[in-house]
């Protein structure tokens, strides 16, 4: 009996591959897996050039993972001590922009991949990609908080310190550990953030089709601010490049850039928009502050803080100015580019909304990832320990691109918080976009489109 032939597969379909409940899993694993390989490279070498490869007793790959748990919005503490005698105080919530920035386009990227050949998606299916990538995505941060802990054995430094500490037999410990709720907890959050990002910014990326009438609505205005963020980053790396030719300092000019650039670009995106920041820096700690900044945010005992404004930098330093021309340049830009990129029956005040709106979000994530809070105090009977033992450890654990931290920082302790002004910050950003989508539009409509003759 002759054999009946096999339907050919149709061109452009997925070859087959595991059953549909293993291969959701196996897409899930390998989401997870490429983001938190693309994050832990760039995070190791960022620790390398700061030189916390030479932190004692093997710590590194328990600073490696703490790493990672600061970059998708966890917080990492210190405690330890030497009993009676002397006692650590110590924590930071900082995400090193860098390290996430690098894992959410990998996420994206890989995410996005496995719809490439979907014009459109069911809702059901986008959700249960989702949910598994989240299960496996907490599964994942739950081994990193495993690993980011550690115990170092300090010395004591020199001098005095060290006679009474060898006097009184002391040896002082200090640890550090990521906290699980905040890490599980905003790690989701980020996730989730992540992926929705992806589908409001992508034309690659299939929608249900009860949403498909709303993504030009969203899109163009999406990814014109993505690539104004993206722009300000490869400014930063420029400048970065600049800096290290013209003063030297290569190591710790590639250990800001690859573990807080975007910290520092964000921020003077917001600040050229006309947003501010309020925080203090009081003493030194280990995080990657430029010296403007930190002379606006150093105060002494007692007092409240300092407003990190255009106007406040200036002070500082008068090439801050030059902040406000760039973001107006890079919103026109990003009017010019949503309005190109959307239909030609929008009107002129519907882009303005729709990059108002998107403007805002934008701000509005950039001001919540780019808030600091960062304190420590160590003192060993009242006395500090000094430059070449726990000063450097905390440098190294809370923010490995400043250098080592000298022992009038460390008896005083060290403060360092950071938090946007939203009810300005936001609504000013709306502002921006609403004038820069209205320009916008109206040059986009002299601009030839594809498939266009003029």
């Amino acid at each position: 009996m002759q054999q009946q032939a096999r339907p050919s597969r149709p061109p452009g379909t997925p070859a087959a591959g595991p059953p549909g409940a293993l291969r959701g899993w196996l897409d899930a694993v390998a989401v997870v897996l490429a983001g938190l390989v693309a994050m832990a490279v760039v995070a190791a070498l960022g620790l390398w050039a700061a030189g916390t490869d030479e932190l004692p007793d093997g710590g590194f790959p328990s600073v490696l993972a703490a790493t990672l748990a600061l970059a998708v919005g966890g917080s990492v503490e210190l405690d330890g001590g030497a009993g009676f005698f002397g006692s650590v105080d110590a924590g930071i919530t900082a995400m090193p922009l860098s390290v996430g920035l690098v894992g959410a386009l990998t996420v994206a990227e890989v995410f996005l991949r496995q719809l490439r050949y979907r014009a459109v998606a069911g809702g059901r299916e986008l959700l249960g990609r989702a949910t598994r990538t989240a299960v496996v995505w907490l599964a994942a941060l739950a081994l990193l908080c495993a690993a980011a802990r550690h115990t170092f054995t300090v010395t004591l430094g020199e001098g005095l310190a060290e006679e009474l500490g060898g006097a009184l037999g002391l040896h002082p410990e200090v640890g550090f550990r990521a906290d699980p709720a905040t890490t599980l907890g905003l790690g989701l959050l980020w996730l989730l953030v992540v992926l929705a990002a992806t589908f409001a910014v992508s034309r690659r990326a299939p929608l249900p089709r009860s949403l498909v009438p709303f993504q030009q609505a969203v899109r163009p205005a999406a990814f014109a601010m993505l690539l104004v963020l993206l722009g300000y980053v490869v400014l930063g790396v420029a400048a970065a490049i600049g800096t290290a030719a013209a003063h030297g300092g290569a190591r710790q000019v590639a250990a800001v850039t690859l573990l807080a650039l975007p910290n520092l670009v964000w921020l003077a995106f917001g600040v050229g928009l006309g947003g501010q920041w309020h925080g203090h820096l009081v003493g030194a700690v280990g995080l990657p502050v430029p010296k403007p900044l930190a002379a606006v945010l150093r105060t002494g005992p007692g007092q409240e803080g300092g407003t990190v404004s255009l106007g406040t930098l200036a002070e500082q330093d008068a090439r801050a100015w030059w902040l406000l021309p760039l973001a107006a340049v890079l919103m026109l830009a990003a009017g010019v580019l949503a309005a190109h990129r959307s239909p030609r029956g929008v009107r002129p005040w519907q882009h303005a909304v729709r990059l108002a709106a998107a403007a805002a979000v934008t701000v509005l994530l950039v001001g919540v990832w780019t808030r600091v809070s960062a304190d420590y105090g160590l003192s060993v009977l009242g006395v500090g320990l000094g430059e070449g033992g726990l000063g450097d450890l905390l440098s190294s654990v809370l923010g490995p691109a400043a250098g080592p931290v000298g022992p009038a920082a460390v008896l005083a302790g060290g403060t360092l918080t950071l938090d946007p002004r939203l009810w300005t910050l936001v609504p000013l950003a709306a502002a921006w976009g609403l004038l820069a989508g209205l320009l916008g539009a109206l040059a986009a409509a002299r601009l030839p489109r594809r498939g266009e003759t003029r």
